[in-house]
């Protein structure tokens, strides 16, 4: 079934010119007649021409204020509009392309003028339309893509998360829970959502360093040799080494390589201090302290949220960040923030960010 022809709406007040124009385009296209401004609108309104070929000297509404109006529209600025009129000052056709219209004709007119006019705008606003459906197409394909790249990349992270509590069930949920109350903390600091965005990954990934570790010091129930100590102080180089690979569009390397590192350099591996150290990483370090003091470890029981917030007052400004401990005392205090739990469940899937 062939598709309708187009529909083009003459808005002119003189009989003649109507006769005219209906004479020249009846055997090509569809056509609406209007004899002033008003009826010119609630025409569109109703029956949406493809094209409009409009006069401006006109009583009451001109054509001007035709243009006006149906250029405020949302649903009827897209329609081309053609002035065609006896007025060839330069100001009035300025006037009329100012308000929207495509093009200008000058009265007595030439009617395989008028047809090529038509023709071409119809043409451009076909063009136009094909562009705006392919990009429609194409804004849906990459949102897909996006979608679907986001969803690997989610379970990779989730995987490499993952490789580390296997080794060490006893803190298994420990990167998410880390995770979890340290963007809780940016969100609090007003960061934008991007910044928290890196600091999620990064406290999923904080001690992906582990991997290097022998499970028989990630699991031993007493106190670590000082030799055993040393080997555990690998884990954020090599967790950098593992990460600076991967082109993260946040400093996750260099996050998890600090999260040990202590505001008065007390800290390791590099002994970092103060404005050497990222604040996403003081974020996370706030965290992981936490988290890591209201657990339970092999060589200890857990020692409750109590514990944890005591080691943070202690060493506020000297280990910690006090604006990040101040903030995460807050959470705490206020009932803002809990941990979900303690049962050492490793995660199987990436939790959606809005959850945490």
């Amino acid at each position: 079934m062939n598709p309708p022809r187009p529909l083009v709406l003459i808005v002119d007040d003189n009989t003649t010119n109507i006769d005219l124009l209906v004479s020249t385009l009846k055997s090509d296209y569809r056509l609406g007649i209007a004899k002033n401004g008003e009826k010119a609108l609630e025409y569109v309104k109703k029956q949406r021409p493809d094209i409009v070929l409009l006069d401006i000297m006109m009583p009451g509404m001109d054509g001007y204020e035709v243009c006006q109006s149906l250029k405020a529209d949302p649903e009827t600025t897209a329609i081309p509009i053609i002035f065609i009129t006896a007025m060839n000052e330069v100001t009035n056709k300025t006037r009329g392309f100012e308000l929207g219209a495509v093009d200008y004709i000058t009265k007595p007119f030439q009617a395989a003028e008028v047809k090529a006019r038509i023709r071409m705008h119809l043409s451009i606003e076909e063009m136009r339309l094909e562009l705006a459906s392919q990009n429609e197409r194409l804004e849906a394909l990459v949102s897909k893509k996006t979608r679907e790249i986001q969803t690997v990349f989610d379970a990779s992270i989730c995987s490499m998360a993952t490789m580390v509590e296997v080794r060490d069930p006893y803190t298994a949920g420990h990167q998410l829970r880390v995770s979890q109350l340290a963007c809780a903390i940016a969100e609090k600091l007003e960061l934008d959502p991007d910044t928290i965005e890196g600091i999620r990954i990064a406290g999923l990934l904080h001690d992906v360093g582990k991997i290097r570790v022998p499970v028989s010091i990630l699991s031993r129930a007493g106190k670590l040799l000082d030799a055993e100590y040393e080997m555990l102080k690998i884990h954020p180089q090599v967790g950098f080494d593992i990460l600076t690979t991967i082109p993260f569009p946040w400093p996750v390397a260099e996050i998890v390589f600090q999260h040990h590192e202590r505001l008065d350099g007390t800290g390791y591996p590099r002994g970092l201090s103060e404005n050497q150290i990222l604040l996403e990483t003081k974020i996370l370090t706030v965290a992981d302290v936490t988290e890591a003091y209201s657990s339970f470890r092999p060589y200890r029981p857990a020692r409750g949220i109590d514990m944890a917030i005591s080691e943070l007052v202690q060493h506020r400004g000297t280990h910690y960040d006090p604006k990040v401990v101040d903030v995460c005392l807050e959470l705490f205090k206020t009932g803002q923030f809990i941990f979900d739990s303690f049962d050492n469940t490793i995660p199987r899937s990436l939790p959606d960010r809005d959850k945490i």
